[in-house]
């Protein structure tokens, strides 16, 4: 059975987190004087709503989940980091990832001083439950899937999730950064089935908002209740909230442009398909391409003097020769194609 303070580190649970001045008044009033603001420069001379309660009530009608199991951070690079802090003991503690995946993982590991386990996708590139939990210890807090996957651009299989998320008595982080973009569905309506289950989602990719930096994390509530007591008081400034707070009230803008996105992603495999540098194009469930060519490092420069910029994964294990390539717009992909094709 799964027990969320054995996982939990203890100096983290006995936590007492710092309580600012709107943690202890919520609702409006007429005049502030509680937290030392200056009283000029309206609204910007407030702080923001440390809970965001306004933005996860808006996330609640179009995702689904409710208020008290959304955590809000500044970007989804503020909720991993926060699963070490709150769940991993440096230099005692491990975690397990899937290879290739998102470098982060890795990265905020090294940082917060955890061992980073990885175990190799397949040639399809998919994972086996039993291969993770194989090399998982008495001393492994965390499991990271990426689904739909990257660099890889596809989703994991939803048996071998859920037979991990069954097997293992420790936490699994599934970040659906590009879920909007897969045909399959996102875990979010089975969040309740799984107390360790934390699902990572962002307005960085379909809702074409990466410049605010608001990524989203899904759990029980008691999990979200440690992120908020680890956080920084006023992660996410009143300007990101704002912004987010318009987009999210016109989703059908978003699901036109995903439509978009997933007819261009189309005509670009089908293109790439044609030339002759081209060795492989992978299955993607993204807003992206992995594709294998015959000379990464000549396409990519070729295309760096042309002024197309795309990410070589060439040095990424598994991922020799491939290029990692964004759909953009109809006249940004037919300028790439252009390129390509005198190769």
């Amino acid at each position: 059975m799964f027990e969320l303070k054995q996982i939990v580190r203890p100096n983290i649970w006995a936590l007492k987190p710092y309580s600012c001045a709107r943690d202890e008044f919520q609702g409006e009033a007429s005049v502030y004087l509680d937290a030392n603001e200056n009283p000029y420069n309206a609204p910007f001379n407030r702080y923001p709503d440390p809970l965001q309660l306004t933005v996860k009530a808006e996330i609640e009608k179009v995702k689904g989940v409710a208020v008290k199991n959304i955590f809000l951070g500044n970007g989804s690079d503020e909720a991993i980091d926060l699963v070490y802090r709150v769940f991993c003991e440096p230099k005692e503690d491990n975690v397990v990832a899937i290879a290739p995946t998102y470098g982060m993982y890795g990265v905020c590991a090294d940082v917060n001083n955890v061992e980073y386990r990885t175990v190799l996708l397949d040639e399809q590139y998919q994972f086996k439950a039993d291969a993770l939990l194989k090399v998982a210890d008495a001393k492994t807090k965390v499991m990271w899937l990426c689904s739909p996957n990257n660099p890889t651009g596809n989703a994991l299989d939803a048996q071998e999730i859920e037979k991990l998320l069954k097997a293992f008595k420790g936490i699994v982080v599934l970040d659906e950064a590009y879920i909007d973009f897969s045909a399959h569905p996102s875990w979010v309506k089975r969040l309740a089935e799984y107390p360790n289950l934390i699902i990572l989602q962002t307005l960085s990719k379909a809702w074409a908002s990466a410049g605010l930096r608001m990524g989203m994390a899904f759990a029980s509530e008691e999990i979200i209740a440690l992120f908020n007591k680890v956080k920084y008081p006023y992660n996410v400034n009143i300007l990101t909230q704002e912004k987010a707070l318009e987009m999210l009230r016109n989703p059908k803008k978003v699901s036109d442009w995903v439509d978009i996105l997933l007819k261009e992603r189309a005509k670009m495999v089908a293109d790439l398909g044609q030339l002759a540098i081209v060795e492989k194009i992978y299955p993607t469930d993204a807003n992206f391409v992995l594709v294998k060519v015959n000379d990464a490092v000549k396409t990519y420069n070729h295309l760096v003097s042309k002024g197309i910029i795309v990410r070589s994964r060439h040095t990424v294990v598994l991922c020799g020769n491939c290029l990692r390539i964004t759909v953009g717009t109809q006249e940004e992909n037919a300028i790439l194609m252009k390129e390509l094709k005198t190769l």
